[in-house]
């Protein structure tokens, strides 16, 4: 009976290196799941606000080849072009750059105050069939009273 007993509450000898390898592997998958996850959400981050990055001519230029593409234009704001209807909460303006090249911008959003003061604007959307550039962010570029660096405004569209 003792001989039973006493092979019972036999401890294992490699009990302990049973235990530190279950430890250590738990670490590595849950230090993998993290990096992966990182990995993830960068990648899902870059496609999701990815742009191209053209200018007003280079847009032109493209023309039919990117409409429906996301991209990020910035040219001067043309003097004159401002229509803003308060009712539809619209303000359509164009846009140009050193070639005298010309792209009219639709925004369904609220005015920036200063946009009369708009020096330049960058402006981040799709290229619509029609040729008109609907953006979804418009970024304004003014001229500050008491610095010599443009002030930056940046406005999201509501619809």
């Amino acid at each position: 009976m003792t001989q039973l007993v006493d092979r019972a509450q036999a401890i294992p000898e490699d009990l302990a290196e049973r235990r530190t390898a279950n430890k250590n592997l738990k670490f590595i998958i849950g230090g993998a799941l993290i990096i992966g996850l990182v990995i993830v959400l960068i990648v899902q981050a870059t496609v999701s606000t990815g742009a191209y990055y053209m200018t007003v001519s280079e847009l032109n230029r493209e023309g039919p080849g990117i409409i429906g593409e996301r991209v990020r234009v910035s040219g001067a704001v043309v003097d004159g072009s401002e229509d803003w209807r308060a009712e539809e909460v619209t303000l359509r303006f164009a846009i140009s750059d050193e070639d005298g090249s010309q792209l009219p911008i639709v925004f369904y959003g609220p005015r920036p105050d200063n946009f009369q003061r708009a020096a330049s604007a960058i402006v981040e959307g799709q290229l619509l069939a029609d040729g008109t550039f609907q953006a979804d962010t418009l970024l304004l570029k003014c001229p500050s009273r008491y610095e010599e660096e443009p002030e930056e405004i940046f406005v999201e569209a509501t619809r």
